[in-house]
């Protein structure tokens, strides 16, 4: 009897920890700081603006944020499977002329429902649930 409890408590316990390393798996290879190297068109994706300092943080607590070139922006995510699912942004609102179209175009993608993202070694994709548009990033 003591052996069979032992032996349901050990398997328990193993339960749990592979439980819980698979829930945390995903915001674990998310954390970090990355900076962005490309956006758009999935299939031919537009260059990163040169000269101009990015930014974009996930924190191991669920929030993330950064500065894609000129307003800085932050919201909640959490990870379900390859789904990315942020909650509404929120950013500051400063008139940037040469930086305009690249922070609209990255904003707009986060902002979407559905989006999945992959990491593969120091490369993380985000992309458009119809898989037209991606954020490409490199870790920091």
């Amino acid at each position: 009897m003591k052996k069979t409890s032992l032996s349901l408590i050990i398997l328990a316990a193993l339960s749990v920890s592979i439980l819980a390393a698979c829930s945390g798996g995903g915001s674990a290879a998310l954390a970090g700081e990355w900076t962005l190297v490309s956006y758009g068109d999935a299939s031919n994706p537009t260059p990163a603006l040169p000269d101009v300092e990015t930014s974009i943080s996930f924190g191991s607590d669920g929030q993330f944020g950064g500065n894609v070139g000129c307003n800085s922006f932050g919201a909640g995510y959490t990870v379900n499977g390859d789904q990315l699912v942020l909650e509404p942004i929120t950013s500051t609102l400063m008139a940037c002329a040469e930086n305009a179209e690249q922070e609209s175009v990255v904003l707009g993608i986060l902002s979407g429902e559905g989006i999945t993202y992959q990491v593969n070694g120091t490369e993380l994709t985000i992309t458009s649930a119809d898989g037209a548009s991606v954020v490409v990033l490199a870790r920091k």
